[in-house]
């Protein structure tokens, strides 16, 4: 056991609260990370708001980044010292792991989402009593954590670590929306509504993948100068007139539309935006939808749901990486740091739209 500190949330909805616990060593196939940054993402704030009581006490976080500590006896192409990007958890066994799509692991569920690892078990404590974590397979709102090595990806050591944090699952599902499920050809047109860091970073990837017009939608000035910036050729506000408006930018309807909101509303507004035979790829988590099946079939329109880019973060974590070092992917515009320790004002920050990409550092 070593002491740490964790942000832990006491019942549903509870506020983060910074708090002394104890971790376990890592077992054969564990790493044990201490922790440099974690990027703070929505769905933590949503799962944190209806998480079940039974899971609380509870430790959310999955972006994390950090220094590998200490490896288990069975783990193999990592070591102490090396510098790692924290993803979500997969079995590496199942149908869709062995095809490269660990996104849709057959144990998904269990693994991320459980409150603990999938035989129940939790590595942290909280006064000699279970403390819930392994979230999305890591829990990285601590200063360490003990991750199953499937989880863990080694990145360049002079890559930033406010860099390395959120490429764990805001970057690769935005990116990954883009270039692994709906590979736009060089000149398609593409649509993003909503320009938070998974919209953004769908935007950047579409730039990069050579996406010509690239429009972005969001509510926020701020944001909305960010994204002409990142390289979209307009931004524009929601509105009434927004599909109108997007067929006209986009020659008669985008080719592509990325939809991160998760807003019944604006998913329907999407399906307006495309050209016959578009595709739009759900990204956000949101409630139940109705569709005109009808508008549907008859512009046959493709619609894509897609967990974490639909990406193996072993192989596109790298190419991201890749992708940043060459100046075609620059998430670090979306960054905003905070000390772990003020990880209220961080939330707040999120919720009120001050920042795009928060980021917890650590001492």
């Amino acid at each position: 056991m070593r002491r740490v500190r964790a942000a832990v949330v006491e019942a549903p909805g509870a506020p983060f609260t910074v708090r002394e616990a104890d971790l376990e060593e890592p077992r054969p196939y564990e790493v044990l990370v201490r922790m440099t940054a974690a990027g703070i993402c929505h769905t933590d704030l949503a799962m944190r708001d209806t998480w079940p009581r039974r899971l609380t006490p509870m430790v959310f976080g999955h972006e994390g980044a950090g220094r590998v500590e200490a490896v288990g006896a069975e783990v193999t192409g990592l070591a102490p010292g090396d510098h790692v990007c924290l993803t979500f958890a997969s079995c590496g066994a199942c149908e869709q792991c062995a095809a490269g799509h660990p996104a849709y692991c057959h144990a998904a569920r269990t693994r991320n989402l459980s409150g603990g690892r999938d035989d129940g078990s939790t590595p942290l404590s909280l006064g000699g009593a279970p403390l819930h974590a392994g979230f999305f397979g890591q829990s990285s709102f601590a200063t360490h954590a003990v991750v199953h090595e499937r989880g863990v990806v080694k990145v360049p050591s002079g890559l930033p670590d406010t860099v390395a944090a959120p490429l764990g699952c805001g970057g690769q599902t935005g990116a990954g929306t883009v270039l692994n499920r709906l590979r736009p050809k060089p000149g398609s047109s593409l649509v993003v509504l909503g320009a938070g860091g998974v919209g953004l970073s769908a935007l950047m990837a579409a730039v990069a993948a050579g996406c010509d017009p690239v429009v972005a939608v969001d509510p926020v000035a701020s944001r909305r100068r960010l994204a002409v910036e990142l390289g979209a050729k307009a931004a524009l506000a929601p509105g009434d007139g927004l599909p109108a408006a997007l067929r006209d930018l986009t020659g008669g309807g985008a080719h592509h539309v990325v939809e991160t909101t998760g807003r019944p509303e604006t998913v329907r507004r999407a399906v307006g935006a495309l050209r016959p035979r578009g595709g739009l790829a759900l990204v956000g988590l949101g409630g139940e939808v109705t569709f005109d099946v009808m508008g549907l079939l008859a512009k046959g329109v493709r619609v894509h749901g897609v967990i974490e880019g639909d990406s193996d973060p072993g192989r596109f974590v790298p190419e991201l990486v890749g992708l940043y070092e060459r100046g075609l992917f620059p998430l670090d515009r979306l960054v905003t740091t905070f000390p772990f320790e003020d990880i209220g004002a961080a939330v707040t920050a999120v919720r009120d739209g001050t920042v795009v990409k928060p980021v917890l550092t650590f001492a």
